[in-house]
């Protein structure tokens, strides 16, 4: 590096021009997680036109509009971002199965041709052997497979098709959609094969009831039976031999060898003219088989239209701009810094800025706000959206997996493929039931022969226990009842990011709020200045929002927008440090600048006895005192008024009523909260809290025993919220705290923390009734069929119904 190139705390400045800077930080670097929030947080600024990471590396490029954000602003600006992520706490909550040294691939797939659960237990296993997979997820709800490691996307997609399933890419919104309409297919065609099958099988299971069968109703059979067994059969066939190379077995194994063994017996004993001869049960076991698989794939649709509505927020086309002609495009052709032409009532095919036009846009999808937000030149906007009566031109600014509304798909997709804690037990069971049931089939044939049993009620009473075992009740038990319960969950407005947060929800027993930003509307606005500097009302305000105008806490946005509606004109920050939860440091025109709380000040030691009795007196109105000091000397006190939301006494008093301690831990003055506080209903109150002591306190809880949920929207809540055992973010806070947060409640409403704790419950006792069901079936069904007391038509019939009553159980959720 040169000796005359800047060099910042959290980066090195390698290359820049007016518009454009290259940096190197070792923050990033191998740290892809890290790297997304970065990126994100940039991207919010609407100032900052473009980033490029590589962060193998840790080179970040930064595109800007140095007209309205001077270099030296920009430097200082990453300088404390930087510092923030720097010091994110890892929210992941997994186990870690292997450590990588680089980058770890995140890789989504859609699977093709799983037909019960066990299919997606089996892809599971086979990619979680391979040394570069960290971590791979498989789920049979939402027919997808989650990979993390450092191999290619053909290399995951090579493993999956040599077990005989079909990998497809799920990198935009418009392949998922084709996906789903996919799944309409799929129905239809499951549909077409049972009625075939159904429409053969009768007249072989007629036959097969008659009291007397001549020889030649027995070859009616087999012609009936033939093209059922090696027609719409075919695929458990196919799939069992794929798999018996892998060395390898599922459900599928299981129903071609009871189907196999039934028609193969039947052949030679009909070729012969002697011996038992079981064509309606070969029939029968595929046509009950196709049924129950036409009723899931049915079901499954159901559950997976909280995912569908959020796909089909994105239009299919966007009208490009090119040389003053309008192109009408598939979206995925879309490239960031196209223009589109969006007309009144269309919705925005991705997102972006206005580069020409003035609408209001309606954004209640991402925001919850039901009013319109108006946007013109400059303003940005997010793909989904709905453009109100004007014409907008909006440069693109993201795609494909980049936007908001994949962004939220991803979530909802995470938190449905997740894992609970009590699916790893069903895993491993699932793991060695259909080499068990093959096993006890092998018993109950030799068993019934040793004690003098006719070969045919022997090899028939083995049948039954292949076809009456049902992995597939098992395996759906516990994804069926989440990826409804998320689905529920996502058309309330919390978006869960994994699954297990879903199961610890239900047993939380204390909830720690944020006062600014989560009690409160997050919409502080500055009430009253007390000025005892030399200068004016409209220089402090300038000077305090030039300071301020890098910083990314509500108090300090609040003293910026008053400064906007004076129309002042802010002015370039030389030095700028930000210490989170307390204040700032920065220079201003050559003026050595604090702006903070009261701890902050006098850490710095600034004499601020002149200025207390006045923040008292603002503490006790329930506002917000942010004290400024020029030059080492107090200066001034700006008055923050943040009213509470108007469902936050509701929402407490329904977690009291749930048997819910709650606490507020806030960074706020004693006052300030405690008047807060009284009027929400928390009596239990901490003021003055730094982001270490919420950690603490958080720590703390958990040690005496109580399950604590951690609620918040700042940078400074991000440490607690990860140390919580369950943490909901404000969808309006910063990313740090999304990212941090188990939850993300996307309109704010904290009224839907309880909904969001009796819908954790809720699923949690639908799923224990599940695995009850299919637990209990097996271990009673099993026994019943190695006895005789079950012929395989009834078997294969109640091994169909047994995973459509768990979808069906599932689907109680929606009510």
């Amino acid at each position: 590096m040169d000796s005359d190139t800047p060099t910042f705390k959290h980066f090195q400045l390698r290359h820049q021009l007016k518009n454009r800077i290259r940096i190197l930080t070792p923050v990033l670097k191998n740290d892809p997680e890290r790297g997304y929030i970065f990126e994100i947080l940039l991207k919010k600024r609407p100032e900052i036109t473009g980033v490029r990471s590589v962060f193998a590396i840790g080179s970040v490029a930064i595109e800007f509009d140095s007209s309205r954000l001077p270099r030296k602003n920009l430097l200082i600006l990453l300088d404390a971002v930087l510092g923030n992520i720097a010091q994110k706490k890892p929210t992941l909550k997994k186990d870690r199965k292997r450590r990588f040294e680089g980058p770890v691939q995140d890789i989504d797939l859609a699977v093709e041709g799983m037909s019960c659960a066990s299919c997606a237990l089996l892809i599971e296993m086979v990619l979680n052997r391979d040394e570069r997979v960290k971590t791979a997820s498989v789920n049979f709800a939402t027919q997808t497979v989650n990979v993390q490691g450092q191999l290619s996307k053909n290399d995951v997609v090579e493993q999956i098709e040599k077990l005989g399933y079909s990998a497809l890419l799920v990198d935009t919104l418009s392949q998922r959609k084709r996906l789903i309409e996919k799944e309409q297919q799929r129905i239809d065609a499951a549909r077409r094969r049972f009625v075939w099958a159904g429409l053969l099988t009768v007249p072989v299971v007629g036959v097969a009831m008659t009291m007397k069968v001549s020889r030649w109703m027995h070859w009616l059979q087999f012609l009936l039976t033939t093209p059922v067994v090696f027609g719409a059969g075919s695929q458990f066939f196919g799939k069992a031999y794929r798999l018996a190379k892998q060395r390898a077995a599922n459900m599928d194994t299981l129903i071609a060898l009871g189907v196999g063994s039934a028609y193969g017996y039947s052949v030679p004993s009909l070729i012969r003219r002697r011996g038992h001869v079981y064509f309606e049960a070969a029939a029968a076991i595929i046509t009950f088989v196709l049924l129950g698989r036409f009723l899931e794939e049915r079901a499954k649709g159901k559950a997976g239209e909280a995912i569908r509505r959020l796909v089909d927020l994105q239009p299919q086309t966007a009208t490009l701009l090119r040389d003053g002609l309008e192109v009408v495009v598939d979206v995925d052709e879309v490239v960031v810094g196209d223009v589109v032409l969006v007309r009144p009532g269309e919705r925005i095919p991705t997102d972006g800025k206005v580069v020409f036009g003035l609408s209001t846009v309606d954004e209640s999808m991402v925001t919850g706000e039901s009013m319109p937000v108006v946007k013109t030149v400059g303003n940005g906007v997010i793909g989904g959206c709905v453009n109100g009566n004007g014409v907008l031109q909006v440069e693109t600014t993201a795609v494909g997996m980049d936007t908001v509304l994949a962004g939220i798909v991803h979530m909802v997709d995470q938190a449905q493929a997740a894992k609970l804690p009590i699916q790893k037990q069903v895993d491993k069971i699932s793991a060695v039931f259909v080499p068990s049931v093959m096993a006890v089939s092998g018993a109950t044939f030799a068993g019934w022969l040793l004690v003098g049993a006719p070969f045919s009620v022997a090899f028939g009473n083995a049948i039954t226990v292949l076809l009456i075992a049902c992995p597939c009740a098992l395996g759906l038990a516990t994804p069926a009842a989440i990826m409804v319960g998320t689905g529920q969950a996502a058309k309330k407005g919390v978006y869960i990011r994994n699954g297990e947060s879903l199961e610890v929800a239900s047993k939380l027993n204390a909830i720690v709020f944020d006062k600014t930003g989560t009690i409160t509307e997050g919409k502080p606005r500055v009430s009253e200045i007390v000025n005892l500097s030399g200068f004016d009302d409209l220089k402090l305000v300038r000077l305090a929002a030039s300071a301020e105008y890098g910083s990314e806490h509500f108090l300090g946005k609040a003293i910026v927008e008053f400064a906007k509606e004076k129309s002042l004109e802010l002015q370039e920050c030389s030095y700028f440090y930000s210490e989170t939860g307390q204040g700032i440091r920065a220079e201003v025109d050559s003026y050595k600048l604090l702006l903070g709380n009261q701890h902050w000040l006098s850490s710095q030691n600034i004499d601020i006895s002149r200025l207390e009795p006045a923040a008292d007196r603002i503490a006790g109105q329930g506002k917000t005192p942010v004290y400024m000091a020029i030059n080492d000397e107090a200066a001034a006190l700006f008055a923050v008024a943040d009213n509470p939301r108007l469902e936050a006494a509701a929402s407490i008093q329904r977690l009291h009523r749930l048997g819910i301690r709650t606490l507020m831990v806030t960074g706020d003055t004693e006052k300030t909260a405690y008047y807060i506080a009284d009027r929400v209903g928390i009596t239990d109150v901490v003021a003055n809290a730094r982001p270490e002591e919420k950690l603490q306190i958080i720590q703390q809880l958990q040690t005496e025993g109580f399950l604590v949920g951690m609620i918040g929207d700042g940078i400074n809540d991000a440490p607690a919220l990860a140390a919580a055992n369950v943490g909901f973010a404000i969808g309006s806070g910063t990313d740090v705290a999304i990212e941090s947060a188990d939850l993300t409640l996307v309109q704010g409403d904290i009224s839907k923390v309880t909904e969001t704790i009796e819908l954790s419950a809720f699923t949690i006792r639908v799923i224990k009734q599940n695995l009850f069901w299919a637990f209990g079936y097996n271990t009673i069904a099993i026994p019943v069929a190695a006895l005789g007391k079950l012929n395989p038509m009834i078997a294969s019939a109640a091994m169909a119904l047994s995973s459509v009553s768990v979808i069906v159980n599932s689907l109680r959720l929606n009510k």
